[in-house]
């Protein structure tokens, strides 16, 4: 790699060297000894001894920029790899954090001076940030990201496309490697921006419970307002499928409340993107008897045309026997219908199960339905107990049920500004 400046640098490919082996030893014994988690808790329990005055403002704004990029969608990868390439610098700063795999195993790619960030990752730094509530991660970790997953150096060429502040991390890791920047200094400021941001998360969230609690009691709803509501929200929030699937669920996690299906459990809400066959998964919405999966539903915001996943479906259920109903949710009304229902009606012969494509408003009213028909709650309590599960599911509320990994900041407001408004 030629910097800049036409110094060339040389990155050799090949099993991990004695000396990257020993650097390795030193970051893993290091993070596994808890020090990410002391920087932490310095930052959190004594922030008037921290002075960032040495940052200087073009290095502060790199680290803003990153913090405030991370949206429901994008972002939190990008900010989890710069918090573990800063601990590595600040352990060992003769380790390039740009060569993010290293291995002794012939099969892997690797280079000789290359660390497994991912080990490191999903080791010591994805689960402190989790266990702290600073960044909402998958529990596999941000680097089975497939974009931070290239094999190339990190640089200004890194080839993969990164979504979120990509330019700043990039400036960020040139001023970290030309020791422009004190690493643990760096650190300790974003880790501290994201501790900020989750105090503001928190209190946030108490407004937000304590809106809707205020509206719920000077207001008689019924099944139209929380559907109004709701509604409203998800379409103008950002990443509208994921709040569906969430609306979706805490409907549920309501009829759940009011034993609405009493034989039935509720299949905690499942992370993004995991309604496959790997994960085992029919719908994102799922309900169990004796461990298994007998009624799922999937939502699918904007897509109208469905005969993919309806043949997706028909696979799935070949390996899921006590199915008995299933169906698709969507925010539009479905196209070609008559080839669908056609399909449909084949799948249902098949295996003999009910199969459903309904609009939104269509699955709501009928779990509505269902629910008045158990005589277990009042359209009202229902109504009502709809909008407290969305809302503290949103809120970080209800993580056994709802264990929502996307940040809930923007919804959150979003949902805030909408309960005002009414």
């Amino acid at each position: 790699m030629v910097l800049p400046d036409g110094t060339i640098q040389y990155f050799q490919e090949g099993g991990m060297s004695q000396a990257a082996k020993t650097r390795y030893k030193k970051i893993a014994a290091e993070l596994s000894g808890g020090y990410l988690e002391r920087q932490i808790l310095f930052c959190r329990d004594f922030s008037l001894n921290l002075d960032f005055l040495p940052l200087i403002p073009a290095h502060k704004y790199l680290l803003d920029r990153l913090v405030q990029s991370v949206t429901s969608e994008v972002g939190r990868a990008l900010v989890g790899l710069s918090i573990l390439q800063l601990c590595v610098k600040a352990i060992e700063a003769e380790q390039s954090i740009r060569l993010h795999k290293g291995s002794t195993a012939k099969r892997d790619f690797s280079w000789c001076d290359g660390i497994s960030m991912r080990s490191l990752d999903r080791q010591y730094i994805t689960p402190v940030l989790r266990k702290y509530e600073l960044l909402k991660l998958n529990a596999d970790g941000f680097m089975m990201t497939r974009s931070l997953a290239e094999n190339y150096p990190y640089s200004s060429v890194y080839k993969a496309n990164i979504r979120g502040a990509r330019s700043e991390w990039i400036n960020l890791v040139e001023a970290i490697e030309k020791d422009e920047i004190v690493s643990e200094l760096a650190l300790r400021y974003l880790l501290s921006q994201l501790l900020n941001q989750a105090d503001n998360f928190r209190r946030l969230a108490s407004q937000t419970i304590e809106n809707l609690t205020l509206f719920l009691a000077a207001t008689i709803i019924d099944k139209g307002i929380s559907l109004s509501i709701i509604l409203r929200h998800i379409n103008q929030s950002d990443y509208a499928a994921r709040l569906m699937e969430i609306a979706m669920h805490s409907l549920m996690q309501a009829m759940q409340e009011y034993q609405a299906f009493p034989n039935g459990l509720l299949k905690p809400l499942s992370q993004m993107r995991s309604a496959n066959k790997k994960h085992g998964n029919i719908g994102d919405i799922e309900l169990l008897e004796d461990r298994q999966i007998v009624e799922a539903w999937d939502a699918k915001y904007g897509k109208s045309y469905l005969r993919d996943e309806i043949e997706e479906l028909s696979e799935k259920l070949e390996i899921h026997p006590a199915v008995k109903k299933a169906g698709f949710v969507t925010s539009l009304e479905a196209e070609r219908i008559d080839e669908l229902v056609s399909r449909c009606l084949e799948i249902e012969e098949i295996f003999g199960i009910s199969l459903e494509i309904l609009t939104f408003e269509e699955w709501v009213e009928l779990q509505f339905t269902r629910t008045l028909a158990e005589e277990v709650a009042t359209e009202q309590e229902l109504a009502s107990a709809w909008l407290i599960a969305y809302t503290e599911s949103l809120a970080q509320k209800r993580r056994d049920i709802a264990p929502i990994d996307e940040p809930c900041y923007q919804w959150l407001l979003k949902l805030n500004e909408t309960l005002i408004s009414q």
